[in-house]
């Protein structure tokens, strides 16, 4: 069973995390990005290696990559296939998920690949902007974390 307060307590920690709102909706949308691949099992360390390759919030970039789940997975790759085989110019063949594994899923990989990236693209733009406006309000409500993200936003980096 989910536990509605402790996923509450989980999405303020996140959003009163001590970095610049840019920072933390960057890597969150990075990680939305990351959570439309077709790379099943390795979203998480994705994440992770993207996060310090790019010196993204390491919290809410694997947030992200948890977007995409397992109720949406099937509909996203339906989406990301047919949306490949259009960008493609090919008429879409009918799409039979077995399985999540890469075996059975390569005979549709460049169209998945090519629909997931924009689908991805698209995601993580609109994540982003949701993001990025959750942290901004969030704080404006507390005096303290306010002062701070109007000190971030004129220095445009984070504060140490």
């Amino acid at each position: 069973m989910i536990n509605i307060e402790k996923l509450k307590q989980q999405f303020k920690k996140i959003l009163s995390l001590d970095a610049h709102p840019g920072h933390i909706a960057t890597g969150f949308a990075a990680g939305v990005f990351i959570s439309f691949t077709p790379f099943f099992g390795l979203h998480t360390p994705l994440a992770i290696a993207v996060a310090f390759i790019f010196r993204l919030n390491k919290l809410t970039c694997i947030t992200g990559a948890w977007a995409n789940t397992p109720l949406t997975v099937v509909p996203a790759l339906a989406a990301s296939y047919k949306l490949g085989e259009f960008m493609l110019g090919n008429k879409p063949l009918e799409f039979q998920v077995t399985s999540l594994k890469w075996s059975s899923l390569k005979m549709y990989a460049s169209s998945l690949l090519l629909g997931s990236s924009v689908i991805g693209f698209f995601a993580a733009l609109a994540s982003y902007a949701v993001c990025y406006w959750l942290v901004t309000v969030f704080r404006r409500k507390d005096a303290g974390l306010a002062e701070i993200t109007r000190e971030m936003e004129e220095v445009g980096e984070d504060l140490e």
